[in-house]
């Protein structure tokens, strides 16, 4: 269940007037815009707030023709610049790291967009002397206003509580007071709607790039029900959300399961408890020993009991060819043989090759045919803290359009021998155990950790028969194909 859309229709069919019944006995909305306008001229009066110089002193409720829909009735269109005075924080030369000082008795603060984003007044360390407070009075914030932030996460909203220590908003805040404190948690919902719409009309996405300007802010349209049905809403949108959000926590701990119980799979599987075993089989040994006539099983001290018929061997035992890739010289004209990089292993699964880079072609003759990457192919990501490690099985139906791919120096091929199944291979280099083997022996830097080839070399594998390596192979895709179904289920 794709919970984001679900949120946004609660909040479409608040707007619209469709998410709780509306009563004949509510004052109407018209009555509400009236105290509202009566507020704001007040606050003109008193020097609070500076009259627009494109608005003009009236008290008749506005008609606005061209609406973006209907509104129940008792319901009152409106703009946002009726509802509340905007301001934008200093313009960068009014307000610059040189003029903070240390904090005093005497000075005062200056709010950022993290007091926003996370939602704390007393975060922050900057602080402005009093002669540059009342410099930049214009920009001083209240208890009761909403501040929003317009830098980095964009879009978060703060209600300053009544103990808030004096100060201005700094370039990457804006200041929002309503001129009437009744309506602020509808205002709220309804501008946290409208930056999410127009965000998505820009970019096809939910993040907010830019808060609109001013002008075009200001003139934003609102549909104001009366301030009875208001609350009505508000209750029901809690109640909805609350509902989400243990949809949305029930969704992680199943996403958990699923992906503890694969793990529990993969774990099962190189162990020899996946499926039963089968007398009949060839024994693991036998099939080494055909592969390499010279093969010693590898004991080294091993404790874990493996079924009979399976084998210890060294991952280099198993393998037709394991290495690194090369150094690429890139081309930035010819796109015809990309270049497999860590990248092209996606985060999320499988393999892409639209981030690829493209081959120089006058250096292929650099490059021998065994370094062509093939269908079965492992490929363990080897360098970078966060990416070491990932492993993906290739196919070369990711090729598409290109006629081959080759896999740069921070890639490293595991290409199995005849009789290793490379789904098998691919299990067990994806399970926990040779996860964490992989982490406890690489090489580096906190910042640039490294897997070295011989690290994979001597990596230790359990070997079954081939016949049973292809009944757990099978037997992993049946479960694993259940888990996706699952999985993709939550994402409906």
């Amino acid at each position: 269940m794709d919970t984001k859309k679900l949120r946004q229709k609660i909040l479409d069919l608040a707007i619209h007037g469709k998410l709780v019944p509306q009563d004949p006995n509510d004052e109407p909305a018209s009555v509400l815009l009236e105290r509202i306008k009566e507020e704001k001229e007040r606050l003109i009066k008193d020097g609070k707030i500076k009259r627009s110089k494109k608005s003009a002193k009236t008290s008749d409720t506005p008609h606005y023709e061209n609406v973006p829909f209907e509104v129940p009735e008792g319901w009152v269109w409106c703009k946002l610049g009726d509802l509340a005075f905007y301001k934008k924080g200093p313009f960068g030369s009014s307000l610059t790291k040189s003029m903070f000082v240390a904090q005093s008795d005497n000075t005062y603060k200056v709010y950022e967009q993290k007091n926003a984003i996370q939602k704390d007044h007393k975060l922050g360390s900057y602080f402005i002397s009093k002669e540059k407070y009342e410099s930049l009075i214009s920009f001083a914030v209240q208890p009761n206003d909403i501040i929003v932030s317009c830098a980095g996460t964009i879009g978060e909203t703060y209600v300053l509580p009544e103990n808030i220590r004096e100060g201005i908003i700094n370039q990457a805040l804006m200041l929002i007071r309503l001129y009437h404190r009744d309506i602020e948690r509808f205002y709220l919902l309804y501008f946290d709607f409208i930056l999410k719409e127009e965000a998505y009309k820009e970019s096809k996405g939910t993040a907010i790039k830019n808060i609109p300007p001013f002008d075009i802010l200001k003139n934003f349209y609102i549909p104001l029900p009366p301030l009875a049905e208001q609350q009505r809403i508000l209750d029901e949108v809690d109640n909805w959300m609350s509902l989400v959000d243990s949809i949305d926590s029930n969704k992680e701990h199943l996403e958990s399961i699923i992906k503890q119980t694969k793990s529990k799979i993969l774990d099962l599987a190189i162990h020899g408890k996946l499926v039963p075993q089968d007398p009949n089989d060839e024994p693991a040994l036998d099939l080494l020993k055909r592969i390499n006539p010279n093969f010693t099983p590898c004991d080294n001290g091993h404790s874990e009991k493996l079924p009979q018929s399976w084998c210890l061997s060294r991952l280099k035992e198993l393998c037709s060819f394991l290495s690194r890739g090369k150094s690429p010289k890139y081309s930035d004209n010819d796109k015809t043989i990309p270049v497999f990089a860590q990248k092209c292993n996606l985060k999320e699964g499988g393999i892409s090759l639209e981030q690829a880079r493209f081959l120089d072609p006058s250096t292929i003759c650099k490059w021998s045919e065994v370094y062509k990457l093939q269908t079965g192919d492992i490929l363990i990501n080897s360098t970078g803290t966060g990416t070491v490690g990932r492993t993906r099985l290739f196919n070369e139906s990711y090729l598409g359009q290109y006629p081959f791919v080759l896999p740069d120096s921070h890639i490293s091929v595991v290409r199995a021998k005849a009789g290793i199944i490379p789904q098998y291979l691919y299990a067990y280099i994806s399970s926990n155990k040779i996860q964490q083997y992989i982490e406890d022996n690489l090489a580096g830097s906190t910042n640039q950790k490294e897997l070295y080839i011989g690290v994979l070399e001597q990596m230790e594998i359990f070997v079954p028969p081939s016949a049973e390596q292809q009944r757990i192979v099978q037997k992993i895709k049946e479960l694993f194909s259940v888990l996706d179904n699952i999985q993709n289920a939550l994402e409906v």
